[in-house]
């Protein structure tokens, strides 16, 4: 970016606050998204520990996986 360039666009507060607030939408989007996708990853590894039948890891897991299925279904 040029120097005027810069200047145009801090001199236009509506620029700058549709700038930041378009920031922050895909900042919640991305967080979002990879929320969603680190739980999908953990409850997956819980499933493989729970069928591994550790002794009490196993049980354990298998709780917290049901409890999880019950609240998305």
């Amino acid at each position: 970016m040029k120097l005027g360039d810069y200047v145009r666009f801090e001199s236009d507060r509506r620029r700058r606050l549709m700038d930041a607030f378009l920031q922050g939408i895909m900042r919640g989007i991305g967080a979002l998204i990879g929320f969603a996708v680190l739980g999908a990853v953990l409850v997956y590894l819980l499933q493989r520990i729970a069928d591994k039948s550790l002794p009490w890891i196993s049980s354990f897991v298998a709780e917290i996986v049901r409890l999880v299925q019950l609240r998305v279904n």
